[in-house]
Order: C-alpha cells, then structure tokens, then sequence
C-alpha cells in the first residue's frame, strides 16, 4: 500500500480523449482526494461521483477507473508573450475584440485574429509557446489543467493561417496539445512544428524537432517526425509524411544591412523551392517577430526597422507548401544616420585630371561628414579619407588621369559626446582625363582657308570677329571637322580663336588668337581692292 500512495497521480492518470482524463484508483484513494489534485477543490467530489456512477463514495474499487471529465479540469488562461501589427482578440462573451497587450491573459473561449502584418506568440500553463503568423484565426477552445504540477491539455482550433508551437517534452506525456483544423487533428506532447490551415482546405503539418500524430477527417492516424511533413487533403484524406527542404545555407548571407527605407535581402536559393519565408525577430526562437514576408524569389524586401541587432530567419517552401527546415542568423541593422545625397561630380562624369572638388548634400541629423576617394574602389587604402563639420565637401590631391569612386557618410554626436557614423552611400564613380587642348597651329590656304591638327571624333568651336577683344562676334560657328573658310566675310582683318571640344564631353579653352586678312574679291592691276562709290569692296566684277 506503501508503494501505491508514493505513486503521483499523474502517473495513474490517462488521456480518455474528448471525454477526459481516466484514473487508476489505487488503495487509500478518495474522491476528496482526486477532487483536490486533478480540480483544485476537494469540494467538487460530488462531481465526481455523479460523473461515474459510484455508489459508495468511501469505497473505491483498487484497479477500478475513474473518468475526471474535462468539464471539470479547471481552466488555465494563456498569457500574452509578445504582440505587433494588427492583432485582435475576443474574450468568451464578448463581442468588442481589441488589441491586447503583453502579458494579459487570454482565458479558455478566446478568439485572436492577426492582420497582414500582425504576429503574437502566447505561453501556454504548461510553458507551451505558439506563435501565431500573419493572416491567422485560431479559438483557443480548451485551456486546463492536469493533474500533474504545470501539466495542461489545451486544444487550438485553427480557422485559417498558420501557428508555431513548441512544446516541452515531459517524460511521462502530462503535456499535450491539439491542433484542429477543419480537416485534420495535429496532437503532440513535446515538440516544435507548424501547422497550416490553406485558403484550399488542406492542412499542412511541417515538424521541426519531437514527433506528431496527424490524424485527417478520414483514415487513420499518421506520425510525423522530425524532418519530415505531412499535407492532409480538403477532403480529410492524409498523405504519406516527406522529407523537407533542407535549411538554406547561411554562408553568404549578410552580416548588416544599411538600407534606411527597406530590408533588402539578397538570399542564396534552395533546389526545389517554389517559395521562401523571411522572419526578423528580436530572439532566435523567434517569439517577437517584426516582420515577415513570403515571396518566389529567395531575394526579399521588407519594411525597414530601426537600427539594432535582430534574428533573420529564412526557410523554403516546397511545391506542396510545406515549408522546409529553417536557418536562424543575427542581422544588424545600421541605417542612420543616414548618408547625403552625391550632388558632384555626378555619376560616371568624365572630369579634366587634377584637384577637384566633390560635393553631396547635407543631412538633418548629421552634424559631420566623411568623404572617401579610392581609385578603382580600394577603399583600404584610400586617397582621401576626410571628415568635415558644416558643408559636405572636399577638395581632392591632384588626380593624374584614371578612373576612381568616392562615398561619403554622415556622422551626428551622441549624448555622450562620441560621434557616431551611419553607413557609407554606395560608391560613386567618375574617370579623370588629360583635358584636352585648343589647336596650337593654324595653317592658312589660299589666304581664306584655315586647317588644324585633331584626334579622331573631336568638334571645335570657332569664333571670328573684327577686334582682339572678340565683340562683337562676326561668327560662331561648330565644327565637325579641323577646317574652316572665311571666304564668305568681307575683306579686311579678322581675329580668330579655336577650342576643342573633345570626345570626352571636355571642352579646351580659346586657343591664342590668330590675325587673319581676307583679300578683296575685286582687284585692280595694282592689287588694290576696288570700291563702289559707297567706299565698300565690290564683291564681283
């Protein structure tokens, strides 16, 4: 007799399915007793006599079994762990839903909702976690109490959406948890898996660590283990339990993003995906998780969040839509301040060799700039790498002719007096050329004609006027090609000035003016001009 009492009631005590849970009497038990450890009322024994038809209270069967209904199980609340986005909830008899709040307590009957970009994760009595996904509807239906100290049989009913539990395994099975869905039941005591309720009916059971036994609405059950998932049709028909996707490979993932507006995420992609899910938490077991979002492509976008060290989660989705192991890595974020905006040179600008100045815009909490210039973008060994207060900008050495980036970040100065630098602007490049030159040599043909050296694809610019100080201009003209006549002016001395411009987008300055006299067309025998009665050259005989 001894030996019988030393034995826990939780240990006598069996799942009897929807009805309850069955207890092995053994001698020395009263319904007293079992009323104080499995209800927490020694009061409520009568309940328990009525449940089971037991004639004689004081004399109980040893062997024999009584059925504590859960009717009478008292109930255990969930507690809020964690919220963000849209989350609704609905208290058994109510009809206002509202947004709850960290740890409140969400009692047996509780209705929640998330929105598109809602996430909660709750704590069961047991020390249970479920995490409910975005777009998601579940009832927490049943929330009570064992026997056994923390032990709790709660059941989920899931609408639609997609929920995360993790169960603590208890050696003795206390712990349990059901899943429902319109066409399966998904039953555990310890372990962590999601389950899925699709826009189609079907029921996807995807489990990550322990085992699960999925039973559709038709046929009998099947034990999922770890690794493996399992699709239940609309019809309640389950399939054969499949291997999942592998988790994605974290190798090239990134360490820190800079992106102040958005996440953009740059994944490797896992062989026979069709789909991937991306989750930024505040913890590795993801409990808070800020975003998320399911795209085609292992290359994601989310909304941005403010600077800090996160959890970034990623793992595929197969054809069938059970989505595959998952891989969990920290993500900095370090987007502020955040960078000016390149005002000079502009992008790819072809610029004349030498100093020059480079220019950005300035930034409202930034209260200093670095500027760095690198040719070929080594930035490990830059060429100039300058912080300025005030303006956002700096002169550069003298560049001989080649191609270079430069970037710049902003700095503002925190409450302790360190400054602190947002990320570099990506890099910017431009090429530095020898400026070109204006033609040194003119040849005259024919007293009229002008012609100049060029290189290949060059154009000028010629201008012609009567004074060396070029006003007013007699012409202005471009040219394709290095010649020019001035056949067409009136006789007399004319200045004239060249500059390249050069196939580069670099124009030369004036070349040094040249004096040039343009003969009469009409001579007389002594070579003279000969003029109308008006003084002006004739033009033809």
């Amino acid at each position: 007799m001894a030996l019988a009492l030393s034995v826990p009631f939780a240990t006598r005590a069996q799942d009897a399915g929807a009805d309850g849970l069955e207890h092995t009497v053994v001698a020395g038990d009263t319904l007293e007793a079992l009323a104080r450890n499995y209800l927490d009322d020694a009061r409520q024994w009568p309940a328990l006599q009525q449940a089971n038809r037991i004639a004689d209270p004081r004399r109980l069967q040893p062997g024999s079994r009584i059925l504590i209904p859960n009717a009478l199980l008292p109930t255990r609340p969930a507690r809020v762990q964690f919220t963000h986005g849209q989350v609704q909830a609905t208290l058994p008899g109510t009809q206002a839903p509202h947004t709850p709040a960290a740890d409140q307590a969400l009692p047996e009957g509780t209705r929640l909702q998330t929105g598109s970009d809602g996430f909660i994760s709750i704590r069961l009595f047991d020390g249970s976690t479920v995490r409910v996904q975005a777009d998601t509807e579940l009832r927490l239906s049943r929330l009570r109490k064992q026997a056994r100290p923390g032990s709790a049989q709660s059941v989920i009913e899931l609408q639609r959406g997609v929920i995360e539990p993790s169960v603590p395994a208890a050696r003795d099975g206390s712990r349990r948890l059901d899943i429902r869905t319109p066409s399966a039941t998904a039953s555990v005591r310890g372990t962590r898996f999601s389950v899925g309720a699709e826009e189609d009916a079907r029921t996807l059971t995807a489990v990550t660590e322990g085992t699960v036994a999925v039973q559709g609405s038709v046929g009998a059950t099947a034990l999922v283990p770890h690794g493996q998932g399992l699709a239940v049709a609309a019809n309640g028909q389950a399939g054969s339990p499949q291997a999942l996707l592998p988790a994605p490979d974290p190798t090239h993932w990134p360490a820190s993003v800079h992106d102040a507006d958005f996440l953009r995420l740059h994944l490797p992609p896992v062989p026979g995906a069709s789909a991937y899910e991306v989750q930024l938490a505040r913890d590795a077991d993801l409990t808070q998780v800020l975003r998320a979002a399911t795209s085609r492509s292992s290359d994601a976008t989310l909304p941005a969040v403010e600077d800090g060290d996160y959890q970034l989660a990623l793992r595929a989705i197969d054809v069938q839509g059970l989505p595959g192991q998952r891989t969990v890595r920290p993500l900095r974020v370090k987007a502020h301040p955040i960078p000016p905006l390149y005002a000079a040179p502009a992008s790819g600008a072809i610029l004349a060799a030498g100093k020059l100045r480079l220019v950005c815009t300035g930034v409202a909490e930034a209260g200093r700039y670095r500027l760095q210039l690198a040719s070929g973008g080594d930035f490990g060994q830059p060429l100039l790498d300058t912080s300025t207060d005030g303006a956002c900008e700096a002169t550069t050495p003298a560049l001989p002719p080649g191609r270079y980036q430069w970037r710049v970040a902003s700095l503002r100065r925190l409450a302790d007096g360190h400054w602190d630098q947002g990320p570099f602007a990506a890099a910017q490049g431009f090429s530095a050329v020898a400026p070109p030159q204006a033609p040194a040599t003119v040849e005259v043909r024919g007293a009229t004609h002008l012609f100049w050296p060029a290189q290949p694809g060059q154009r000028f610019e010629l201008q012609a006027a009567a004074n060396a100080d070029f006003s007013p201009l007699l012409v202005d003209a471009t040219l394709d090609r290095p010649e020019w006549s001035a056949a067409a002016l009136p006789p007399g001395r004319i200045w004239v000035r060249i500059r390249t411009l050069d196939t580069s987008g670099l124009t030369s300055a004036f070349s040094t003016p040249h004096l040039l006299t343009i003969p009469a067309r009409v001579q007389a025998g002594d070579g003279l001009p000969v003029t109308s009665g008006d003084g002006q050259s004739l033009q033809r005989p």
